[in-house]
């Protein structure tokens, strides 16, 4: 048995970089997907091909996409690749911090506790329910009328 088959076996993850020294994590909420590719640097997150900031023009997306870093330790020790699609800005941040700690884990796998309790490492599973036939919207009824 390799060292890869024995880690897989006990559910420990092992560190996956790629031959350019990069980590790689997927991360999701609402219809939003992200992309990340994480490597040693400076601290500079590119999403899309934009710097963070003008991408997410609102300062809370910004910290919401920062925050996974600032639980870990490591502010300003990573820079991000991203490529994110589907859903609006807001899920969009959401799925980038997602993929970040997913990254990180990959990157250090003794942060995984840490991200686990902040709960970075849990795939928020609330989507928009459907709107149903009958009704205006997914609960709004039509209005009662008694006669």
């Amino acid at each position: 048995m390799t060292e890869d088959e024995g880690a897989a076996s006990t559910g420990k993850s092992v560190a996956k970089i790629d031959k350019f020294g990069r980590s790689y994590g997927t991360g999701s909420r609402k219809t939003a997907v992200a992309k990340v590719w994480l490597k040693v640097g400076s601290g500079v997150v590119t999403v899309n091909g934009v710097e963070c900031a003008k991408y997410f023009k609102r300062e809370s997306l910004c910290r919401r996409v920062h925050a996974p870093f600032g639980v870990s330790s490591s502010v300003g020790c990573y820079d991000v690749k991203a490529v994110v699609f589907g859903g609006g800005i807001s899920g969009q941040a959401g799925a980038l911090a997602h993929g970040i700690s997913k990254a990180l884990k990959c990157m250090n796998p003794a942060l995984h506790p840490v991200l686990r309790q902040s709960g970075f490492l849990t795939r928020d599973s609330r989507v928009v329910e459907r709107k149903k036939y009958g009704q205006h919207k997914a609960r709004k009824k039509c209005q009662f009328s008694k006669r």
